[in-house]
C-alpha cells in the first residue's frame, strides 16, 4: 500500500482528475495549499508598494492505493499536469503502514478498495 501526494498547479486539477478517471482511479483527496519551489515567487505592485509574493497557490492531491496502481497513477498525474516548465509540481510516494476502513473494520488492501 502506498500514499501518493502530489502538488500541482490549481488550473491543472481538472485535467489531472480526467487522467486519473481514465485509469479507473476515483478515490482522491484534494486540498488547497500554498508554497514555493524553484520559481521562488514573484514581485507585484499594490497601491504603489512593491510586494514580494513567494507563497504561490498549489493544489495537494492525496491518493491511497494498492501497489499495482502506483505507476498508472504517477503516469496520470504527469499527463494531466506536466507542461515542461518550472512550477509543474512534485509527486511523493510514501509507504502506508496500516489502513483500516471505519465502516466495517476491513484492514490492509481491502480497506483501500
Amino acid at each position: 500500500m502506498k500514499l501518493i501526494i502530489a502538488y500541482i498547479q490549481p488550473d491543472k486539477l481538472t485535467s489531472v482528475k480526467q487522467e486519473l478517471y481514465k485509469k479507473e482511479i476515483f478515490k482522491i483527496s484534494v486540498t488547497n495549499a500554498m508554497g514555493c519551489g524553484q520559481q521562488k515567487g514573484y514581485t507585484e505592485v499594490y497601491r504603489g508598494v512593491d510586494i514580494e509574493v513567494n507563497l504561490l497557490k498549489k493544489v495537494r492531491i492525496e491518493i491511497a492505493l494498492n501497489e499495482e496502481f502506483v505507476e498508472s497513477t504517477i503516469d496520470a498525474i504527469i499527463a494531466g499536469s506536466g507542461t515542461g516548465t518550472i512550477g509543474d509540481g512534485k509527486i511523493f510516494i510514501l509507504p502506508i503502514e496500516r489502513t483500516i476502513r471505519i465502516r466495517n473494520r476491513d484492514e490492509g488492501s481491502n480497506a483501500i478498495g
